[in-house]
């Protein structure tokens, strides 16, 4: 077990007076119990409750009176009740609709009581079979580890405060961009952090990659809402890591048979369970965000680790000594947006790239970040400034004067020129600095 970044999130929920119950949401085995769990800690009663177990569901639905059932789950917790505070945990809450009306009660009749909610498949089935209380319930997503996480995780903590503040000495570069090639390589799944950080042992994470992968599989009978859907969603699952970091069409999908509607409803479910993304082109360098959702979108998974296991490209780090080079640049741009996603817990956070909307133009910038009300672009490339064509057009649109390249060389920022001859600040992160981006883009903007 070792500390996430979410933690510090459920301490401010908890210290707001206004605090709802809290629906903590994530794709299957992100960490959301293990979260919740050492988050407990802070309190003096604490009551976990899974749904998947038949007492406890019948427990929940056996009364509509919330001040009623509390004894009785202390009780069944077999947890004598204390003085102070009290967190009650609600696991896979999506197996019992009734509970789930229930949170507007907790909130309304006992709001002294700290109520947290989970559920593998609840995005799945929002909307669908059971409807959240509107106004009543509070959310936070819970992503794979970042890498800060991961150099807790392993041991590495020392890296920590200068990364978060910037100010990494440019001795220690190498070596830390050896742990991010390294954090690249496993990904952020919990357990294979946590297997890593005991063995320093890639190989042996085989087990962990194929269990996680199972599990998916075996859910899919659950996200599906018909046969079609179910093959199509399990053919994604088995071809669709070769295309992470590209944009994708849905007709014929990874030379399926299967037609666009039927693969894009299935990648629309594999998204509500957060498994991927698919990250939509906007074609405006100006405020507001507007994702163009006719054009294809990238497909980018909720970890790298799974990717480079199932598309068989875990041998590339070892061949490649600069992680832009590996997978054709696309496995830096799947942890690129990975780190990226790390940074908000928003349920409703999504990512974007940008696209020049001209006619017969191919231009194109990887990433963009909302910041003070201004579009960032953030383009994942090495070489000569000059040769950044895209970020000049995209910046030649912009009211501002700021754009980030992701590389993997040392912190640096340059004045830099466009053809028209807008001269613009190009901020030059190195990848361990992806999670720090707000922070520097402020002192910069």
């Amino acid at each position: 077990m070792f500390e996430r970044n979410i933690q510090k999130e459920l301490t401010r929920w908890s210290n707001d007076k206004y605090r709802k119950p809290l629906v903590l949401r994530g794709a299957r085995q992100v960490g959301k119990t293990t979260v919740v769990s050492c988050f407990a800690k802070e309190f003096d009663n604490f009551l976990a409750v899974n749904l998947e177990k038949k007492q406890a569901k019948e427990l929940f639905e056996s009364s509509d009176d919330v001040k009623t059932l509390l004894p009785l789950l202390f009780l069944y917790c077999d947890v004598p009740q204390k003085e102070g505070k009290t967190l009650l945990f609600i696991d896979e809450i999506q197996n019992s609709p009734h509970t789930v009306s229930l949170l507007r009660y907790f909130y309304e009749e006992l709001p002294e009581i700290y109520v947290i909610a989970a559920g593998s498949l609840l995005e799945t089935i929002l909307d669908k079979h059971i409807s959240l209380p509107v106004g009543r319930v509070e959310y936070l997503a819970l992503p794979p580890c970042s890498f800060l996480e991961f150099l807790n995780a392993t041991g590495e903590n020392r890296f920590v405060e200068p990364i978060l503040n910037g100010t990494l000495p440019a001795i220690f570069h190498h070596p830390v961009m050896q742990l991010f090639k390294t954090f690249s390589l496993v990904g952020g799944m919990p357990e294979a952090v946590s297997r890593y950080a005991e063995n320093r042992d890639i190989i042996g994470l085989k087990r962990v990659y194929n269990h996680l992968i199972n599990t998916y599989k075996n859910d899919v009978e659950k996200y599906a809402g018909n046969k079609t859907q179910l093959e199509v969603i399990r053919y994604i699952i088995d071809y669709g890591w070769n295309f992470a970091g590209e944009a994708v069409t849905f007709g014929s999908f990874a030379g399926s048979s299967y037609k666009a509607r039927e693969t894009g409803e299935a990648f629309r479910t594999l998204q509500k369970a957060m498994l991927l993304e698919l990250a939509y082109p906007i074609t405006s360098a100006q405020m507001p965000v507007i994702s163009e959702l006719k054009r294809s979108p990238k497909l980018f998974w909720l970890d790298a680790g799974l990717v480079n296991f199932n598309a068989k490209i875990q041998k590339e780090y070892i061949v490649h000594s600069d992680l832009l080079d590996a997978w054709r640049g696309k496995a830096s741009e799947q942890i690129v947006y990975q780190e990226l996603k790390a940074i908000s817990f928003d349920v409703g956070e999504k990512q974007n790239f940008w696209v020049r909307q001209q006619l017969g133009s191919n231009a194109e910038v990887d990433f963009t970040y909302v910041f003070d009300g201004q579009i960032i672009p953030v383009e994942v490339k090495s070489g000569h400034n000059a040769h950044l064509k895209s970020l000049h057009l995209f910046m030649d649109e912009c009211p501002h004067d700021t754009a980030v390249r992701v590389w993997s060389q040392p912190f640096s920022v340059n004045k830099v020129k466009t053809q028209a001859g807008k001269e613009f600040n190009l901020i030059n992160l190195p990848f361990y600095y992806v999670g720090q981006i707000e922070k520097i883009v402020s002192e910069k903007l």
